[in-house]
């Protein structure tokens, strides 16, 4: 049979140079080359473009209303399109109803079968859900959790109720509400709420009602007494949806969200978790750990539920092989972090039967250990073999090794990138020159004469998540590194348990950096002020002038470079601006210059151009720290929006580049870097170091592993098979650990 390509013909999107890409269908296609070489200008700005707009051109007018808005790329033909399914690391989101179960299909498998098979039986499918009136906790409506009051906020143990422990409005010594706790006749109004007995501190905080006297002017009167969180929530939690502004601060200042008393956390009612399977309710089998649940669920022997359990077991299976194996299909999807929700996505799709589709993959390998990365590579392999296109961008040498055919861009970022440097077999690539194979060939050496460590930062012992009962030590004042498999408790330990014991440490973790249209490197890293002060000063007007988001706006589009036509019976159409042509000045202040440039010409330079035109120190410091953090390719007016979550990152590091005496988190800084960056990510940390700071680095590469002056290795596995620290201290003394995965790869 003939293969069949997918073809660009002259493709000029962002910063392609006219290239000719052709993408070998019902194979895996890899693109490699570095950070901002134009990988994904080809693969998700060109061909998946084009793919979902051609797509939405299917449907009439009014459905396309409710589609995703796209336009058409920049290229003179895109030929022998399929069907894009893009499976990017955006979070799946959702809301507090939507679980692992349910995203995934599995819930409504085991509603099925509890349907049909549990005793005593409760009627049909629905019956089991707890997003069904039927099946949810009454009490908490199927979430499993309720707002309750925040005792810690309300109440001041170290005072008595005469010296104001009530901290609640409205409830001060003296006033009416205070009256019907000081006068109940319960309690002693001098004595400490700490002091109390268990049978007193119930008795004020969670008492039902029951009738009271009170003094009031000079008599008595009868009140109805009732507990601290009761009068709460009466008062502003089960009210009429429409809850009051003040009620509202209240709940902010006052509330938190506590498991619920009545179903405990489960969210089905009583009636639910009475109808089992081998004694099993569906909560018992929902909240286990997959790779648990796969080891139960064929002791379910009756043969015409196989086809049903058999349904649920391949889908189980599939998340267990991605490396998912720890979590629960009760977890909630919002918790679910870029990486596993990639993988979840994966998964979904391993059960449809769709084929000749084409899969569009983002850097899969994000936050997997190098242990997993080969079940990742079976999933890329089995869809392939389903008879669909697979292309993905990809960084990782070990997903790399797998494809059919790769294309590497580059040679370098930006307006250096943008060139097809090699397209081919692997083997192909590995005896090119390309800046890709040059690193595909390298092999780092473990850091043999790693920094002394003297004095260390040690956090409370804790149990949060999968911990079991541990402390992390971090030496000050070197590079530490914080390894272990996917879900061994790394982020739960750092971000969680020693970020709260020490809240001075500065977290730079992948989050896009808040930012709009307005908003852009130049803008961030404080250096448009100092831009803005040199043509002011250079041309004897204003500052206001230089700045579109001020005096300089295009009055046509506001300074944002488009316009918005409303063309009623059609899509709303984003058109560049008539007036000032996309730069978003007003066209008098482009006849200002300094050093031979107007202000558009400074906003279209590069970061890397820029260092070499600026002489004044404080722009050049950040500059310069952009540059070594590998933004170099950026141009100073991109709109922050419109950067990766890698980038976002190391624009954050930028800022930090010249301070002292911190302590820094880094969540995987590698994610989206190229092979030849990650050795500048290392000089950036090495940086930090030698100016007295602490460096912090959760990681999986291999590369950075190896560099760090001190491993903590969490695990052995993930889930309730992690949460140990079995390695602490130098990198070379790792290789000896046994328990240890990660061991085995360094």
């Amino acid at each position: 049979m003939k293969q069949e390509f997918i073809e660009v013909v002259n493709g000029r999107e962002n910063n392609l140079k006219n290239v000719h890409v052709q993408v070998p269908k019902g194979k895996i296609t890899i693109f490699t080359g570095v950070s901002g070489s134009g990988k994904s200008s080809i693969v998700f700005d060109t061909i998946a473009q084009e793919a979902g707009r051609q797509l939405n051109e299917t449907f009439s007018s009014f459905a396309r209303q409710f589609l995703p808005k796209y336009g058409r790329p920049e290229a003179d033909e895109i030929n022998n399109l399929s069907t894009a399914i893009i499976v990017d690391q955006k979070r799946l989101g959702g809301n507090a109803r939507s679980t692992l179960g349910t995203v995934t299909d599995i819930q409504p498998l085991f509603r099925v079968l509890f349907s049909r098979f549990a005793q005593p039986s409760i009627g049909w499918s629905n019956a089991y859900s707890f997003n069904d009136p039927i099946g949810m906790c009454p009490h908490c409506e199927g979430i499993g959790r309720t707002i309750t009051l925040n005792l810690d906020a309300a109440l001041d143990k170290e005072k008595s109720l005469n010296e104001g422990a009530i901290l609640l409005p409205g409830f001060g010594p003296g006033t009416w509400q205070w009256k019907a706790y000081a006068e109940s006749g319960f309690f002693d109004k001098d004595k400490k709420i700490k002091d109390y007995t268990k049978e007193e501190f119930e008795k004020l905080v969670y008492a039902e009602e029951e009738k009271v006297a009170i003094s009031y002017m000079n008599g008595e009167i009868n009140t109805t007494y009732v507990g601290l969180v009761v009068r709460f929530m009466r008062q502003n939690v089960n009210r009429d949806k429409d809850t009051s502004k003040a009620a509202e601060k209240k709940l902010k200042e006052f509330a938190t969200t506590g498991t619920c008393p009545s179903c405990h956390g489960t969210r089905y009612n009583e009636k639910v978790m009475s109808s089992k399977i081998m004694g099993y309710s569906i909560y018992d089998l929902t909240s286990m750990q997959l790779d648990e649940l796969i080891e139960v669920l064929p002791s379910f022997d009756e043969p015409s539920a196989k086809p049903i359990v058999d349904g649920i077991l391949e889908r189980v299976k599939n998340l267990c092989d991605i490396g998912l194996s720890y979590l629960t299909l009760t977890r909630e999807t919002p918790t679910l972090s870029g990486g596993e929700s990639q993988r979840v996505k994966m998964v979904k799709y391993l059960s449809s039967n769709l084929t000749g589709l084409m899969y569009i993959f983002d850097e899969p390998s994000t936050g997997l250990h190098p242990r997993d990365v080969y079940r990742l590579n079976d999933l890329l392999v089995k869809l392939r073999d389903k008879g669909n296109t697979v292309l993905v961008v990809e960084h990782d040498p070990d997903v790399i090794q797998i494809a059919d055919h790769v294309i590497d861009v580059g040679p370098n970022a930006g307006t250096n990138g943008g060139n097809i440097m090699y397209s081919g077999s692997y083997q192909g690539l590995l005896s090119s020159d390309t800046l890709t194979a040059q690193y595909l060939n390298k092999k780092m050496e473990i850091k043999e004469n790693p920094k002394p460590v003297n004095e260390f930062l040690e956090s409370q012992k804790s149990s949060l998540h999968n911990l079991k009962n541990v402390s992390l030590r971090v030496p000050i004042g070197v590079f530490t590194a914080v390894t272990g498999v996917a879900g061994s408790g790394k982020s739960t330990l750092v971000n969680e348990v020693f970020a709260k014991d020490y809240p001075e440490s500065i977290r730079i973790d992948q989050s896009q950096v808040h930012g709009n249209i307005r908003s852009n490197p130049a803008t961030f890293s404080g250096i448009m002020n100092s831009i803005r002060k040199a043509f002011s000063e250079a041309n004897n007007v204003e500052s206001g002038l230089f700045s579109y988001n001020s005096k300089g706006a295009c009055e046509t589009c506001g300074g944002t470079g488009t316009v918005e036509l409303n063309l009623s019976f059609m899509d709303k159409m984003e058109m560049e601006c008539s007036e000032c042509h996309g730069d978003r000045y007003k066209q008098e202040v482009l006849q200002y210059f300094y050093k031979g440039k107007n202000i558009v010409d400074i906003m279209e330079m590069t970061v890397a151009e820029a260092v070499e035109f600026f002489e004044a120190k404080d722009i050049q410091r950040q500059l310069k720290s952009m540059a070594t953090v590998g933004l170099g390719y950026l141009s100073l007016g991109q709109p922050l929006n419109t950067l990766s979550g890698g980038e976002s990152q190391r624009l954050k590091l930028a800022k930090e580049l010249n301070k002292k005496g911190n302590i820094y988190i880094l969540d995987e800084p590698t994610t989206g870097l190229h092979l030849s960056d990650v050795s500048n990510i290392l000089v950036i940390i090495e940086e930090l170091v030698k100016k007295g700071n602490t460096v912090i680095v959760i990681e999986h590469n291999l590369d950075v592993i190896r560099n760090s002056d001190w491993i903590i290795d969490l695990g052995p596995d993930g889930g309730t098979g992690g949460g140990e620290i079995l390695y602490e201290g130098p990198p070379t003394g790792l290789k000896n650990c046994e328990r240890s995965i990660t061991a085995k790869y360094i």
